[in-house]
């Protein structure tokens, strides 16, 4: 889920949400995503929560990603807490 925080937050101009199926899986997502942008954009993130792998936090300056575990990602609901008013949260899974 891409969420477009431009106005409403100092934190960052997008915010994604995505979920990953293990520890180990989001991990490996958090990992390959800031690979990924180092080697290709030149963009060097910070990183939270990897060892654990329940969730994942890339800053990026400009983007903040959120990889969670199914789990985690319902006990946070971060989508009702910064998705557009009116907006459905779960059509964007």
């Amino acid at each position: 889920m891409q969420i477009d925080l431009r106005g409403r937050s100092e934190m960052g101009d997008y915010m994604v949400i995505a979920s990953g199926r293990s520890t180990r899986q989001v991990a490996a997502i958090a990992e390959h995503l800031t690979d990924k942008l180092k080697q290709e954009y030149g963009v060097l993130s910070k990183t939270e929560g990897k060892e654990t792998g329940d969730w994942v936090l890339i800053d990026t300056g400009d983007v903040i990603v959120h990889v969670f575990r199914p789990e985690v990602r319902e006990f946070y609901q971060l989508e009702k807490m910064w998705a557009p008013s009116g907006a459905a949260a779960d059509s964007f899974r």
